[in-house]
């Protein structure tokens, strides 16, 4: 039970933070603020965070909170290339709409100077746990290659992602996300459908 309340304080915390970031931008916003939004208290805060720009790293656990509510959606019956890809759209819309592409600049940049832990590439995240399971379903039911393992196929479609989202930061989001993934992501990844799904 310690382990969930620690898990919702900390959540809480993230999620009232990124939800100023967007409405406010990162530079007005106030640790107390974010402790306001988030209902919880100073040292709670202060005993998950240094202050407030250690909350820059946590985005990839705002996009693995979004991948944990699309789990329940997900169509059991439904193709694994199918799904992959409503999943790249909820998560590009949810970019798109709540988070400051600022703020993502950032944290792209960040990651790829970090000497300490690239959140984004943790393979322990809920994104790559259930990107494995997807892939591994589609090839057991022949709907995704078998000649390609899973780990390299969830290596390409992440790679994929944030090469989009990479672009759409380099070019001050002047494009929908959303749209631009919806083409790009079924073009990056159709060579790994099953021969009769590419017909």
């Amino acid at each position: 039970m310690a382990k969930k309340n620690t898990r919702n304080t900390k959540g809480r915390i993230i999620e009232a933070a990124w939800r100023l970031f967007y409405r406010q931008g990162y530079d007005d916003t106030t640790v107390e603020e974010i402790i306001a939004e988030s209902g919880t208290s100073r040292g709670s805060f202060y005993h998950y965070f240094e202050g407030k720009d250690a909350l820059l790293s946590t985005v990839s656990y705002l996009f693995d909170q979004k991948y944990e509510e699309l789990m329940a959606t997900l169509d059991p019956d439904g193709n694994r290339f199918d799904q992959l890809m409503y999943l790249n759209r909820e998560l590009f819309a949810m970019i798109e709409n709540s988070v400051s592409l600022d703020l993502l600049a950032r944290l792209y940049s960040s990651q790829l100077i970090t000497r300490g832990d690239k959140h984004l590439l943790d393979h322990n995240r809920t994104y790559y746990r259930l990107l494995r399971q997807i892939v591994l379903q589609g090839q057991e039911r022949g709907e995704l290659r078998g000649d390609v393992t899973v780990n390299e196929m969830v290596r390409v479609y992440a790679l994929c992602e944030r090469a989009l989202i990479y672009d759409w930061c380099l070019s001050g989001g002047d494009y929908s996300l959303l749209q631009y993934g919806k083409t790009m992501m079924s073009r990056f990844f159709r060579d790994f459908r099953a021969e009769e799904e590419n017909l």
